[in-house]
C-alpha cells in the first residue's frame, strides 16, 4: 500500500498527544524529526500559549509549525501566519461581566491572553496550579481591563461544574465569538470565526496544500473544526463521542501512544 501524500500533521495535546501525566510520550521528538526530514510539517494545536508550546518542543522548535491559543495565533518556523486579536473595548467589558459571576459565588479565574504574555489578577496557589502549565509567560496585574498587549483569547477556569453556569453564560454573552470548551474546567473565547479549524486552513493556504494532504488528531470539543479541515482525521480512542462521530478514523487512546503509532503506521516512517 502506497503511503498517502501527507504534508501536514496536526495534533491536539491534552488527551491526544500527551500521555496520562500530561507529558510528551517517548518518541515524540524523534517522530517530529523524522517527519521534518521527510518534508512533513508537524503542528501542535492547543489552547496553550505560543511560548509554552515552544518550550515543550524545544529540541525541534525551530522547525515547528504551531497553532496556539485554540487557533488565535499561528506560526510556521517562527514566522507569523495568522494573528486574530479581540477588540480591546469588548475585552474590557467582557472581563467585567465574567468577574460578576465570580462576585456572585462562581469559583472561577480569568486569564487574558495576549501575544506578549498572559495576564491574571487571581494569584492563589490552586488557581496558579491550573494556569502555569499552560502559560509560560504569565504576568500579574491589578486590572485586566487595561492591559497593554494584543489580546487574542479570554480563558476561564471554573473549579466547579463548568456547564452549570460559566459555559452557558459565555455562549450566550459572547455570541458570535466562538466559545471552546477545552476541558472539564477550561473554556476559551476567541475572535469571531476563530478556531483550530481556521488555523489549519490558514496553514494549508500558506503551505499550498489541501485537506487531502493533512492529518489531524483530537479528542475533545475544541478539536471538532480542526478534524473537519483534514481528510485524514483521527479521533483518539478516549475521545468525546461527538469527536468520534466527526472524525474519519480512530486512533488508539493517548495512553497507548496513539498519535505516534498511527503516524508511523500510516506514513510508513
Amino acid at each position: 500500500m502506497t503511503a498517502p501524500d501527507i504534508r501536514l500533521v496536526v495534533a491536539d495535546l491534552d488527551g491526544t498527544l500527551l500521555d496520562e501525566h500530561k507529558r510528551l510520550p517517548d518518541g515524540t521528538i524523534d517522530l517530529i524529526r523524522d517527519l521534518q526530514a521527510a518534508g512533513v510539517a508537524f503542528a501542535p494545536a492547543s489552547g496553550r500559549q505560543w511560548a509554552t508550546l515552544t518550550a515543550m518542543f524545544e529540541p525541534v522548535s525551530d522547525g515547528l509549525v504551531i497553532i496556539a491559543e485554540n487557533g488565535s495565533y499561528v506560526t510556521d518556523r517562527g514566522t507569523e501566519v495568522a494573528v486574530h486579536p479581540l477588540d480591546a473595548a469588548w475585552v474590557s467589558t467582557s472581563v467585567a461581566r465574567i468577574q460578576e459571576l465570580a462576585d456572585e459565588g462562581v469559583d472561577l479565574g480569568i486569564v487574558v491572553c495576549g501575544v506578549k504574555s498572559a495576564w491574571i489578577t487571581r494569584t492563589d496557589r490552586p488557581f496558579l496550579d491550573q494556569v502555569e502549565p499552560y502559560y509560560r509567560r504569565l504576568e500579574v496585574t491589578d486590572d485586566l481591563t487595561t492591559i497593554d498587549d494584543t489580546i487574542i483569547k479570554l480563558a476561564v477556569h471554573d473549579f466547579g461544574d463548568l456547564e452549570a453556569v460559566t459555559a452557558p453564560f459565555l455562549r450566550e454573552y459572547c455570541h458570535p465569538n466562538p466559545v471552546a470548551v477545552s476541558g472539564a474546567h477550561w473554556v476559551d473565547v476567541m475572535a469571531e470565526g476563530v478556531d483550530k479549524g481556521l488555523a489549519v486552513r490558514e496553514l494549508q493556504k500558506a503551505m499550498g496544500i489541501d485537506a487531502t494532504q493533512t492529518m489531524a488528531f483530537g479528542d475533545y470539543l475544541n478539536d471538532y473544526e480542526m478534524l473537519q479541515a483534514a481528510d485524514w482525521s483521527f479521533a483518539m480512542g478516549n475521545a468525546h463521542p461527538d469527536i468520534i462521530d466527526v472524525a474519519n478514523y480512530t486512533a488508539p487512546p493517548n495512553t497507548e501512544n496513539g498519535v505516534i503509532t498511527t503516524v508511523r503506521t500510516v506514513l510508513g516512517i
